[in-house]
């Protein structure tokens, strides 16, 4: 791997997100939290005659006229849709915008397909999507089957429990609890591996979303995940609380078709400007960072 650094890559304490005992009014689906951050999202600037010869997607793409790209729809601050209005908003969902604008291609040529975790490589392997911008961990497990432009953001493995649960304070404190994930991820391999519950105390659905309705419920004692969707949960519902420090690295990258080098190096130089243009900044600051938690700048590895 050739690495261009840009700065560390990790994220400025512990938090993402709101903490989970901030006083203050949570953040909305889309990760547009009140309170003194009253930052604006960027304006992107769409790319002309863009021409990436030798990338079979690009040509794709490009003849199609438009680009579909993989998300998620129940994160919030990072990639959620709106139930009322429809409208996708969060951190990924921006990365994902000004990508598409690198490439030439303005915000209604972008169509949003929700793929669950367990189906991401398919759908990159089978062209349902061009990209993939969702909290997409980037392991050499998954490496073999796809290939990340990235990472843009680096986040780490927490627990969410309920505010009146103090039994749970770490993974170390998990065994004989419930705990639940979504099928495909990395946290729950990570807690099946290691053993940190027994294998009957492991729950998997496909969104994080029916996890959280099994935590409120007391069918569940914990929700593994990244911290930042963990910290998302959390600032909309003061029952939860997200307990302990980060145990993993969890590197989000931008998921794409193996063997397309070409538009994976197009895109981690879009990182790369975004990054020294302040840009990034600017869509953290208007999304996770809503909260007041800071972040500092990912490294981008050329994998």
């Amino acid at each position: 791997m050739r690495i261009r650094t840009l700065a560390v890559g990790l994220l400025a304490g512990s938090l993402l997100l709101t903490a989970c005992g901030k006083q203050g009014t949570p953040a909305s689906p889309g990760g547009d939290a009140a309170g003194t951050n009253t930052a604006a999202l960027p304006t992107y600037t769409v790319a002309q005659n863009v021409d990436l010869a030798g990338s079979p997607v690009f040509a794709k793409i490009k003849a199609a006229g438009g680009i579909t790209i993989g998300v998620k729809d129940d994160q919030p601050g990072l990639g959620f849709k709106d139930p009322t209005t429809g409208k996708f908003g969060g951190f990924d969902i921006e990365i994902a915008r000004m990508v598409s604008a690198g490439l030439g291609f303005s915000e209604d040529k972008i169509k949003y397909t929700t793929v669950d975790s367990a189906a991401r490589e398919q759908a990159i392997a089978n062209g349902q999507v061009d990209l993939y911008v969702g909290t997409y961990t980037i392991t050499d497990k998954r490496k073999a089957l796809v290939s990340f432009a990235g990472p843009y953001f680096q986040a780490g493995q927490g627990l969410l429990v309920r505010a009146d649960d103090n039994s749970i304070t770490g993974p170390q404190t998990l065994k004989g609890k419930k705990v639940c994930s979504v099928t495909g991820s990395t946290p729950i391999q990570r807690v099946r591996d290691q053993g940190l519950t027994e294998p009957g105390n492991i729950v998997e659905f496909q969104k994080y979303s029916q996890c959280i309705d099994k935590l409120q419920s007391k069918d569940v004692d914990a929700l593994t995940t990244d911290d930042a969707i963990l910290k998302g949960y959390a600032s909309q519902d003061k029952t939860l609380k997200v307990v302990g420090q980060p145990f993993s690295q969890e590197p989000y990258g931008v998921g794409l078709n193996k063997d397309d080098k070409v538009l994976r190096d197009k895109i981690d130089d879009l990182l790369q400007a975004s990054l020294d243009d302040g840009t990034w900044q600017k869509i953290y600051d208007a999304t996770l960072g809503k909260s007041g938690a800071t972040a500092t700048k990912p490294t981008i590895v050329k994998y």
